[in-house]
Formats: structure tokens, sequence, C-alpha cells
């Protein structure tokens, strides 16, 4: 049975105070623990107002390192990538930021290059910050043709490659994601989605748990440690 807690706000500003504060209070005790954090990071939209809340907090950033949980394969300066708005609003705060690919077409190919990447960092993640898609994806495990290698890699492995199928039309391209073993060896899972139809696809997701037909429940059911999922409107 997944164990999740619901934190509900009013607004998209009053959850970007709350997952911030939240996620500063992460950077703390692995800091004051361990003197470094490895957080991984979500793209997309929803993120975006509580990167700038975070980039307001006093912490000790220049012991934190980022990754985007999950990356599209294209080039770091278009809008498309993840690694480029977390580079955008951490790097100058003084933030250790590193992205999981580079010149890499085949995904395959470059799902082994970010593996190798992740190799070198100290593992576990502090953190593992999610987002959800309305197909009920996560970080970059979707349904298609490379979901069982997402799903099922070995637990050293900590990226795959990834060919949605069918693409998404906002961003029709392969991907680089944190494999389910990945996400799960994190110290924390934090997930935040707004609207209500996400709501209610999270929320049937977890409540099949093994047997869910989605991504997000499909990785959400090996999960040990409890869930903190932050929604709004």
């Amino acid at each position: 049975m997944i164990e999740a807690e619901w934190w509900e706000y009013d607004s998209v500003d009053e959850m970007a105070n709350a997952v911030a504060g939240d996620i500063g209070f992460i950077v703390d005790s692995a800091i004051e623990a361990r003197n470094a954090a490895l957080l991984a990071f979500p793209g997309g939209e929803t993120p975006m107002p509580i990167y700038t809340k975070l980039a307001e907090a006093s912490l000790p950033w220049k012991r934190v390192t980022i990754i985007p949980g999950d990356e599209r394969l294209v080039p770091m300066d278009s809008e498309l990538s993840n690694v480029r708005a977390i580079a955008k609003t951490f790097l100058p705060i003084g933030a250790r930021v590193v992205p999981i690919t580079g010149d890499i077409a085949d995904h395959k190919l470059a799902g082994n290059s970010a593996d190798a990447r992740l190799q070198d960092l100290s593992w576990p993640p502090d953190l593992v910050w999610l987002g959800m898609g309305s197909d009920g994806h996560t970080a970059s495990i979707f349904a298609g043709p490379d979901l069982d290698d997402a799903l099922n890699a070995p637990k050293a492995r900590r990226a795959v490659g990834v060919m949605p199928d069918p693409l998404p039309p906002e961003a029709p391209v392969a991907r680089v994601t944190l494999t389910r073993a990945a996400i799960l060896s994190a110290r924390t899972i934090l997930i935040t989605i707004r609207g209500q139809q996400k709501r209610e696809l999270l929320e049937q997701a977890i409540e099949d748990g093994h047997s869910s037909k989605l991504p997000i429940g499909r990785v959400l059911a090996e999960a040990e440690q409890p869930i903190d999922i932050h929604w709004c409107p």
C-alpha cells in the first residue's frame, strides 16, 4: 500500500512557499548530516514558482548539487531543456547544476551516457521531486516500448533512454529519465501537481498500485518511504 500524505493549498503562491520551505529543510538537514545535498528537480511549468521562491531562500547553495530528474534530447539552450531552467535559476546563486545529457541523438546511447554521469555523484539523492503529466507519466517514465526498461532496470542503474509512444505533442522528442529504482532510492520523494483532473488521476493511480496502467502508479507502488503530495487547483 502506497503511503501518501496530501497537502492542499488555495493558490500556486501558497503551494510554492510551502514546498520551497520543505526543500530548504531537506537541504539544511542534508548539509548538517553529510556536508552536501543532492537534489533531482522536475521540468515543466508547475515547478517554476517554486524555483523562484527557492532562489530567494538563504541556503548554503554552494554545497548543493542539482540534476534534472529527466531530460529531453534537445540542445541545452533549447526552451524544451529541463536543465536550462534549473541552471538559469540556480547557477547564479552558487549551486552546482549537472546536466545528464550531451550531444547524443540516439536515446539508448544517451541513457547509457546519463547513467555514467550519475554514477559519479554521491548517491542516493536527498530529494527526488516529481511532477506528473495528464497522461500519468512521471519524470520521463512514459507508456511505450521503453517503459519496462525504466521500471525494471537493475538497482544500480540510475538512468535510461526512452522514446515515448505516443510522443507528447508539447515536446515530441526522445528523453532520458531516472529509473524507478533511482527515484525510489531517494531519501525523500515529493510530488507537486495542479488541477482537479490530475488530482483524480493520481488518486486513482495510488489506489490501483501495482495494477495501475499509469507509469506514476507503477513507480509509486514500489515505494517504501512515505510520499508527500502537494496540490493546488
